[in-house]
């Protein structure tokens, strides 16, 4: 079964080898047709604490690394290139 991988922004770089990372997504309201937006925070694992509060990254589903721990953080997305310039740097 593929891992899931999700695109969120770092909100705390505070505890050791671990970033919180909130991910957001949109959903349409059930009743009311309304574009909604919901969001929720995963416990990412950092071996090297290289990512810092701030930073958009990528994280992956792992299997289990302790209790609230079950994604590592992948790479960092650079929100600030053009599509021009991402495409020549990639």
């Amino acid at each position: 079964m593929p891992k899931r991988v999700l695109t969120g922004v770092i909100v705390s770089d505070k505890t050791d080898k671990t970033v919180v990372v909130n991910v957001e997504r949109k959903v349409r309201h059930a009743l009311y047709g309304k574009i909604i937006r919901r969001s929720k925070k995963y416990h990412a694992h950092d071996e090297s604490n290289e990512f810092k509060q701030g930073e958009t990254v990528r994280i992956e589903e792992t299997a289990p690394i302790s209790k609230l721990k079950t994604w590592k953080v992948i790479e960092r997305v650079n929100t600030h290139a053009t599509p021009e310039r991402a495409s020549a740097e990639g």
